[in-house]
């Protein structure tokens, strides 16, 4: 056996603990019962452990060190699994393994608390737990930091997109905040002559569910393969043959379920689409967080709120809730009135793609200034609100739970995460302009709902590719240049201001 074989052989091993970590994880949020918690915890952070000693074995750098230097026999993808598999060994053995132990111990320990604090804005419960959790992942970006060259945050960053650093993400977002408020105006201005019909619940959460399901199959997620369940926070878990979406509901609003399923469902396909021959190495892996990120948003928002969309779904919706067809509050025009109202509100995750990257670049200068140590938890509340007011005329003062306390992440210790939201939009309006321009009838397909030439372009260009190359190398191969955000900013202008 070659060096290179005896990693692939050690990386399918290390490949099969974390699909157990993944669906444990799955079930975790999705479907223990609270009093599971501390048991589950205890038990991941060993988890944690065990695959940290199985990924830093001292055997792996002595055969990593021997492949690279045969790696010249190697195809392409060989050589960029290797590299995959020098980048995870550099990462795992930058950090001690007590210290990995104990953060999967704290962040669990954190999110389970969040749970049960953010319904009654129990702040000085949860503060505590997040102050811990905060100190360990800043040793964490400093241990990664050291070992990389890097700053502590841009650590952090690069763990969920590699190569991506904060002045990159810092000039982007200045542009988006020069671009938006005036934009926005415009756009809210435009929509005051134009006042929405409302839609009557209350919507039975069997109707929401059977509705996505008929739209989410239509898509292409392969129900064979993966489940939709409720959690608190919508996510995209397990693997690629055992995907696992999410979803939340409210009686008196349907839009907000559907569309996280939508969403989440681009998370999926994605997942369910990565290369199978490499679904056990390192470079069959999803090639960032960004790249996933724009998965799930090519879907929801280039996709499933166009009118092409609506033309076909419309029809399902109306039957999903046994409305009156000829009633004119669930005509086509209205139900797209409201898949694309603009609306400052409080919440990243209902949040529409206009005001959405404000709510993103509140949490990228907030974070940034928590890991530098700028910016104290117990700070955190305050810094929001006047965030809040800045950049959406909102204030969250005394309201915690739609606040601060809103989303999973840093109660979850994934700092570094946020950023990749917006670059994921970013990426998805730079993509799908592609596809319309290199798939021929795209919209007209959308519109019979006919998803198949879409998700075959994707695949082909996109899911099967996994991590034989880097975003920007991507995006440079299917869009002939990089990042920008001019695609995003002619997506807003053709939907929100074109007659």
């Amino acid at each position: 056996m070659t060096p290179y074989e005896a990693l692939e052989s050690h990386f399918r091993d290390l490949s099969h603990l974390e699909h157990v970590e993944a669906i444990l994880m799955w079930d975790e949020a999705a479907m223990m019962p609270p009093g599971g918690g501390p048991g589950r915890a205890q038990a991941m952070s060993t988890l944690a452990g065990i695959l940290h000693e199985q990924e830093t074995s001292p055997e792996i750098g002595d055969l990593l060190e021997q492949a690279r230097g045969s790696a010249d026999s190697l195809d392409a993808w060989q050589r960029a699994n290797l590299d995959q598999m020098w980048r995870c060994w550099r990462y795992a053995t930058a950090l001690p393994r007590d210290l990995v132990v104990a953060s999967q111990l704290a962040a669990m320990t954190c999110e389970q608390t969040w749970r049960r604090c953010r319904p009654l804005e129990d702040w000085d419960t949860v503060r505590p737990k997040l102050e811990h959790l905060l100190s360990l992942k800043r040793e964490a970006g400093e241990r990664l930091g050291e070992a990389e060259g890097l700053s502590p945050y841009e650590a952090l960053l690069d763990t969920y997109e590699e190569g991506l650093r904060p002045d990159l993400v810092a000039r982007h977002f200045a542009d988006l905040g020069e671009f938006l408020p005036g934009f926005l105006e415009e756009v809210l201005e435009r929509q005051r002559r134009h006042p929405l019909l409302p839609l009557q619940g209350p919507f039975p959460i069997d109707r929401q569910r059977a509705v996505g399901v008929e739209l989410i199959s239509a898509l292409g997620f392969d129900f064979d393969r993966g489940r939709l369940d409720i959690s608190h926070h919508p996510f995209c878990g397990g693997v690629p043959d055992d995907t696992r979406i999410t979803t939340r509901y409210r009686e008196d609003d349907f839009l907000p379920a559907l569309m996280g399923m939508l969403h989440e469902t681009g998370h999926a396909m994605y997942q369910q689409g990565l290369p199978a021959d490499w679904r056990d190495q390192p470079v069959g892996d999803a090639l960032g967080a960004a790249v996933h990120e724009s998965q799930s948003l090519l879907m929801e928002m280039q996709v499933c709120r166009s009118r092409a969309f609506l033309d076909f779904a419309a029809d399902r919706i109306r039957k999903g809730f046994g409305v009156d067809t000829a009633d004119p509050a669930w005509s086509r025009d209205n139900l797209l009135a409201h898949h694309t109202r603009v609306c400052p509100g409080y919440i990243r995750v209902d949040a529409d793609e206009v005001t959405y990257p404000l709510h993103v670049i509140l949490r990228f200068d907030l974070e940034q200034a928590l890991i530098s140590g700028d910016l104290a938890v117990s700070d955190i509340p305050d810094a929001w609100d006047e965030k809040m007011q800045s950049l959406l005329g909102l204030s969250t003062a005394g309201n915690l739970k739609d606040g601060c306390m809103q989303d999973v992440h840093w109660y979850a210790g994934l700092f570094g995460y946020f950023p990749t939201y917006t670059l994921g939009a970013l990426t998805a309006a730079q993509l799908f302009a592609t596809a319309r321009e290199q798939v021929e009838g795209l919209d007209e397909a959308i519109r019979q709902g006919e998803f198949r030439p879409l998700v075959s372009w994707l695949r082909t260009n996109v899911h099967g590719k996994g991590r034989l190359r880097n975003a920007d190398r991507m995006l440079n191969e299917i869009t002939g240049h990089s990042l920008s955000t001019e695609p995003f900013k002619q997506h807003l202008r053709a939907r929100y201001l074109a007659d």
